[in-house]
């Protein structure tokens, strides 16, 4: 073969791969650019736990792990995921790489955030850390609408147990100042949408999940702090419209924390639903092969296909 020939056949293998690589095959890319806000050096190492769920600890570098759907089925929408472990850990595969399988298979694409966790000797101030990192995820996404083949005013984040509360602590402090590291800051953080799934919502002790607060905001934590971090009190007209869902005999995260949640979105006349079941206990995620409780991710895609609609 001759040589011009050998090099048009690469350069169109080039062009291939690259298209893979923008358009249904799955990528890790690293949250933070440049200096990773509120981090200090220390011999700390990430830790991965392998059973029946893939568990993640002492996270040092933050990413989102894309998955994009294929160009014909995409809706425009992407969904930030948040897996859940009560601050100390992330059940990544359970809530976080097999719910954008799923999601992506509706069209819709995926980001699972892999977020600091605040009981690393890598941090300080470390009850900023997830929500630092979970503000970056959001405005990456936006960054990258264009390549990716999503509108910049569909993009929410979804959130299962802790997860649930770092994503409705965007939903309502997505303004907080940022580390001001780069131009990215400057990008809108608020999700345009909210999926809480058995979420931890408040840091008061009469409902809340003790061992989350204990995580994020230390044993003895200031009367401020536990304010600020339980959501149900922050929600304004400006929190995005919000999907929840729990079960009445949750041990660990009482149903309480969604029902607060959805009154006060109610309260502030934010669109909001709610679906309760009965029974289901902690921590399903898309609880496949429960008869009773599977069906829950079709309500979820039926509310996402609404808010798609052009006169939402």
């Amino acid at each position: 073969m001759k040589k011009p020939a050998c090099l048009l056949i690469t350069l169109i293998c080039l062009i291939c791969l690259s298209g893979l690589s923008c358009w249904g095959q799955d990528t890790i890319m690293p949250l933070w650019d440049g200096p990773i806000p509120n981090k200090i050096d220390s011999d700390e190492q990430e830790i991965r736990g392998q059973g029946d769920i893939l568990w993640i600890r002492k996270v040092q570098e933050p990413t989102l792990e894309v998955y994009l759907p294929t160009r014909r089925n995409r809706t425009g929408q992407g969904v930030v995921v948040c897996p859940g472990g009560g601050y100390s850990g992330l059940a990544y595969d359970w809530e976080g790489t097999d719910v954008a399988k799923w999601l992506n298979a509706k069209g819709i694409a995926a980001f699972v955030l892999k977020y600091r966790l605040p009981e690393s000797k890598s941090l300080v101030n470390r009850h900023e850390v997830p929500l630092l990192d979970a503000k970056r995820a959001i405005q990456k996404v936006r960054a990258h609408t264009g390549q990716w083949g999503l509108s910049a005013a569909k993009i929410g984040v979804m959130g299962f147990s802790a997860g649930g509360h770092l994503a409705s602590s965007l939903a309502v402090h997505y303004d907080s100042a940022g580390p001001g590291l780069d131009s990215l800051d400057a990008t809108s953080a608020r999700p345009d949408f909210c999926i809480l799934v058995y979420p931890v919502i408040t840091m008061d002790t009469t409902f809340g999940h003790r061992g989350s607060r204990n995580s994020l905001l230390g044993d003895n934590p200031s009367a401020d702090l536990v304010n600020y971090f339980s959501n149900e009190l922050h929600v304004n007209n400006q929190t995005p419209p919000t999907f929840l869902l729990h079960s009445s005999d949750d041990k660990g995260v009482p149903v309480e924390n969604s029902i607060r949640f959805y009154q006060a979105l109610q309260r502030h006349k934010v669109s909001a639903e709610m679906h309760i079941y009965p029974t289901g206990g902690h921590g399903y995620a898309l609880a496949m092969g429960d008869d009773y409780l599977e069906n829950w991710p079709d309500l979820l895609f039926a509310w996402l296909k609404r808010l798609n609609e052009p006169d939402r």
